[in-house]
């Protein structure tokens, strides 16, 4: 029932993980994709490659999203290569995975996440809409900790609370053409989250979410297609959570 056949979508993040299984997913559903990451190109361009596989046109593109002048490098050569954006997916970020009180954090550890979850969200955002055709979709990949806060991960979730906001900002200002909205992901089971896990700690904290296991990239893919896609056409500044029953927000 979902078909973006004659879309573009423009995924950021998008050599591995959420981003990855996204890239994948639109183009499956009839999308060209163009991807961005920071620093992996090599792992960008395979997924590329899967990408014109499925017989879609595929872009790639590198460099520091929290950098202005990169971002409108990189937007301008997308739409250059396949056309102004349908859908745009903001799916790139960092989880510091050290756990640190707020009271031991460093200004530059501050900084630094805020520079890479919420200045870059702010200024790819700015550049999808000012490329993106009437009807487009933007998602955003926030988080659970966005929602319920995260204790001794603060600047992370004050980070993804702050895309909540921008959100919910955003889907007033661009009505009635263009819907905004976000996916909340809980435990996902990619790189990211990895040194969270472990000895014991994937087994403990698919335990204690109700579906009893941690979701796959794929998982939240799904989720991130449906938003794009004429199903949800009426849907606009939500934030809907994908975590398996472990956090009930209203």
């Amino acid at each position: 029932m979902i078909s973006l056949t004659g879309q573009t979508a423009l995924v950021t993040g998008g050599s591995r993980g959420i981003g990855r299984a996204t890239a994948l997913l639109l183009a499956r559903a009839g999308a060209d994709v163009a991807l961005t990451c920071r620093s992996r190109l090599a792992d960008a361009e395979q997924v590329a490659a899967e990408v014109r596989a499925l017989g879609r046109k595929a872009w790639v593109g590198a460099g520091d999203l929290a950098d202005a002048d990169t971002v409108d490098r990189l937007f301008t050569a997308a739409h250059d290569a396949l056309g102004p954006l349908d859908c745009f997916v903001g799916n790139a970020g960092v989880w510091p995975p050290e756990v640190t009180a707020l009271r031991d954090m460093t200004a530059e550890r501050w900084s630094d996440t805020m520079r890479a979850n919420l200045d870059s969200v702010f200024l790819t955002t700015r550049a999808a809409l000012r490329r993106m055709r009437p009807g487009g979709r933007v998602v955003l990949v926030g988080s659970t900790a966005g929602q319920r806060g995260e204790a001794s991960h603060a600047d992370y979730a004050a980070s993804k609370g702050a895309m909540i906001a921008l959100v919910k900002s955003l889907c007033v200002e661009c009505a009635p053409g263009i819907t905004v909205n976000c996916v909340a992901p809980g435990w996902v089971d990619t790189e990211m989250s990895w040194s969270a896990f472990g000895d014991g700690g994937r087994e403990r904290i698919a335990a204690a979410i109700p579906v009893g296991r941690i979701a796959s990239a794929e998982d939240i893919a799904g989720p991130i297609l449906f938003l794009c896609s004429p199903l949800a056409r009426h849907i606009t500044g939500e934030i809907l959570n994908v975590n398996g029953g472990s956090v009930l927000c209203g």
